[in-house]
């Protein structure tokens, strides 16, 4: 694979880099030794103890070259290598530093020893699950790799993206990988893995792998063509996780990569490190004879053969002819798909890893001239062997700004304390690509995990038509709708029901309705609130302007009755049954209609004081009036009966007394009303859905009713004496129309409890003028317009004589 040879290259150029600077180790040179794990754990076993031999010869444990002898391990990029090179050279308390997966352990011992080149893994799979929820995919797929971070993953984080309302449409395993592995079986695996995610509506796909798994997805555009599934319409949007790099087979370089197109990935936090670009450029199969893999890599890259190699002819005989390597080729004309010029995440993990190591040796070799004398004069060298533990415990506290200008350091975990970038991979069609950084998510160590996204610098698959996509399993609900669950399904799979009457929904995928405020009412399509408006009965309105015109016309009429009763006050009909207290009625009456336009126009805090109250007083004069002619009237006939006693109760006085004692009582009712809970303004936000009723609030409902109940008291007892009354010489008696009268009284405000009670905002108040204005209007027509018909259009029947006669 020529993409791991960066890797070397980037070891190589850090060494280098290294033993050239005078100022990190003037008088050390660093070394290394490059071992191929060949995907099994039989090499990684076998290597491990080629670390523990001397050259040339496998005796582990028995090593006496001391200029040669290793003090740090670097592995990866995969788990399985940094494990099993763990479980040996543990014991031997050696650094190992892994540039891939960490491993996966229980042993506390053992993983001590090792620090992971990668941040925390749990801290990638955060950012991972902020960039599903920055962009609202809630239905995903998962491919996973077939070891132990891969149960992991699974046992773990899916879970946890779970919690955080993510669901999967499928969770597959990568087929395994190793040297002997059987490529038929791979492609065989693939293709039905391939079947399972093209025929899947989710169009987010993670893939939690490691640095192979790519070998997998590059087998993809050949899979289409087996499964006749094509890749280019079904897109997926792979969210790749930081171990994974771009590596592929030699027969895998002229596959198609557009499935690549706008696919995320995270990486280790990096920067672009002086140098290198041109440390590549110069690199020539015929200066490089101590590279042992640059011909390799050569022949590899670029398709050609070298002059005077057997092998070489023997196989360019057999195959067709291949042009001759000669050296003056040049790695920035490759695609990226074969060799990127550019610094992949491995690559800087393994250059940083070298100068960890490097400045580790340097604190190392500082410190030990201070304990030379202890040390017995032995060298640095001698000293990490003896003692590989003490480097151990540098390295886990060293702390430097490497040459790209980033902090490099260990956490407390040992882990690298830096963040991810999240990149953007752009396809071409000369089988080159573009990794394009477009955001990241800070350290371990920030206090948030924030993720900072550029959503106007991404490339979306050209599926999408450079639209961001969807990842969900159903459409959003809309506004004004809500999601309920389907039974049997995944919680990201719902129905959209519309809002309960009442309340809204103003965002797409809301798990609920919800009620505006109190000010304010839905809308017609409830995706918003709109303000109430404030109302109460006006003058400017119809219903207002013409309870005021009748209130006012009936009043005038009162003025009216008033004055004919005064210009012929003479009169023996008017004289009859108490003149004054006629008077005193029919101001009380004037008084009445007037006082409904109390209750016309804003409500403020005199006005909702004044209305109940007088409005109770001068009606209870009105009543208590009625009850007083009724009693004179009741009273007038008995006197006449041949020595009555009755007599003596006859006059003007019993008639005041009965009104005054009447309206006292209804005055304490109300004086303590007004003291203890006075109405006030009001505003009423229930009443209306659409509409802020200012109203007065009588306070207490209990002292309303009282006031309205003592005035239906007195209403009923001039009835109940009227009715029995209403027999007697109609000449003399207006018992008769009084009856008619309270029978109206007492139907009006009868029926005007229940509607009180029913109604509300303006409509109450206007139910309440009218019974005012009703009951006032009964009085007024049923007693008095009897008695200016005679005065106006029959005054011959307005004398003495006629009275005094009895109906026949």
């Amino acid at each position: 694979m020529t993409q791991i040879y960066q890797h070397i290259l980037a070891l190589v150029f850090a060494v280098k880099e290294i033993n050239t600077n005078p100022q990190i180790l003037p008088n050390v040179t660093l070394g290394f030794k490059i071992y191929n794990s060949h995907f099994t754990s039989k090499w990684i076993y076998h290597a491990s103890m080629e670390l523990l031999s001397s050259k040339g010869k496998l005796i582990p444990n028995y090593n006496c070259d001391i200029q040669k002898y290793p003090v740090a391990i670097i592995g990866g990029p995969d788990s399985d290598a940094c494990l099993h090179v763990a479980i040996i050279l543990h014991i031997y308390k050696f650094p190992q530093l892994t540039y891939g997966s960490a491993p996966m352990t229980d042993e506390d011992k053992q993983a001590g020893f090792y620090h992971q080149m990668f941040p925390n893994m749990d801290h990638q799979y955060k950012g991972i699950l902020l960039l599903l929820q920055h962009f609202m995919w809630t239905w995903i797929g998962v491919l996973s790799v077939n070891n132990g971070n891969g149960e992991k993953f699974v046992q773990n984080v899916v879970p946890m993206f779970a919690q955080s309302g993510i669901c999967f449409d499928f969770i597959e395993i990568f087929p395994l990988i190793s040297y002997s592995t059987d490529i038929f079986n791979i492609v065989k695996e693939g293709i039905k893995m391939y079947s399972v995610v093209m025929n899947s509506t989710v169009n987010s796909v993670l893939v939690q792998g490691e640095i192979f798994i790519m070998i997998i997805l590059r087998m993809f555009p050949t899979m289409s063509k087996f499964e006749e599934i094509p890749l280019r319409e079904n897109a997926k949007i792979w969210i790749m996780t930081a171990q994974m790099d771009f590596t592929s087979l030699p027969f895998q370089r002229w596959e198609d990569l557009d499935f690549l197109h706008g696919a995320l990935s995270f990486a280790v936090h990096s920067r672009e490190v002086l140098g290198f670009r041109e440390f590549l450029q110069m690199k020539k199969p015929n200066f490089n004879q101590e590279d042992g893999f640059i011909r390799v890599f050569w022949k590899e890259a670029f398709g050609c053969i070298f002059s005077g190699s057997m092998m070489d002819e023997k196989h360019n005989s057999v195959m067709d002819r291949q042009p001759i390597c000669t050296g003056e080729e040049k790695l920035e004309n490759l695609p990226a798909s074969v060799f990127e010029m550019d610094m992949t995440g491995h690559s800087y993990s393994i250059y940083n890893a070298i100068y960890i190591l490097a400045q580790a040796i340097h604190v190392a070799h500082s410190t030990s001239f201070k304990h030379r004398i202890k040390m017995g004069k032995v060298r640095v060298v001698e000293f990490l062997k003896l003692h590989p533990w003490k480097l151990n415990e540098i390295v886990r506290r060293i702390s430097f700004n490497n040459t790209a200008g980033e902090t490099i350091s260990f956490n407390q975990n040992g882990e690298l304390d830096n963040g991810f970038d999240v990149i953007n991979w752009v396809t071409f069609p000369n089988k080159s690509f573009l990794k394009v950084k477009i955001g990241g998510i800070g350290s371990v160590t920030s206090q948030e995990d924030v993720l900072v996204i550029h959503q106007e610098a991404i490339i979306w698959p050209s599926r999408f038509n450079q639209v961001q996509p969807l990842s969900v399993c159903n459409n959003y609900c809309s506004l004004g709708f809500a999601k309920t669950k389907i039974e049997g399904k995944p919680f990201c799979c719902y129905d959209c029901l519309h809002c309960p009457e009442g309340k809204i929904s103003n965002l797409i995928d809301m798990d609920d309705c919800f009620s505006c405020p109190e000010d304010q009412y839905p809308n017609k399509d409830q995706n918003s609130c709109l303000p109430k408006i404030v109302t109460f009965l006006t003058y400017e309105e119809s219903l207002g302007t013409s309870l005021a015109i009748c209130s006012l016309t009936s009043s005038f009429i009162v003025l009216l009755v008033l004055g004919i009763f005064i210009k012929y006050q003479d009169t023996p009909i008017v004289k009859a049954n108490n003149r004054n207290l006629t008077y005193i009625f029919l101001m009380s009456l004037l008084l009445s209609f007037l006082c409904a336009l109390l209750f016309i126009g804003k409500p403020h805090k005199v006005i909702c004081v004044l209305r109940q109250s007088t409005f109770g007083i001068i009606f209870t004069v009105a009543v208590s009036c009625v009850l007083a002619k009724t009693t004179i009237v009741i009273l007038a006939f008995m006197a006449t009966k041949p020595n009555s006693t009755m007599r003596k109760w006859v006059g003007k006085r019993l008639a005041i007394s009965i009104v005054f004692f009447c309206s006292f009582i209804q005055i304490v009712l109300c004086t303590v009303w007004l003291l203890t809970s006075p109405p006030f303004p009001d505003f009423n936000m229930h009443l209306m859905a659409e509409e802020i009723v200012l109203e007065c609030n009588e306070n207490s409902f209990v002292m309303f009713y009282c006031v309205l109940g003592f005035m239906g008291l007195l209403a009923l007892v001039s009835f109940t004496l009227a009715f029995f009354a209403r027999k007697l010489p109609d000449s003399f008696n207006e018992a008769k129309f009084i009856t008619f009268s309270m029978l109206i009284f007492c139907s009006v405000w009868l029926s005007f409890v229940p509607s009180y009670l029913t109604t509300g905002g303006k409509h109450m108040v206007a139910v309440e003028i009218f019974s005012i204005m009703t009951s006032s209007g009964g009085l007024l027509v049923c007693i008095f317009f009897p008695k200016c018909f005679i005065i106006l259009l029959k005054p011959e029947l307005n004398n003495k004589q006629q009275l005094k006669q009895r109906k026949t």
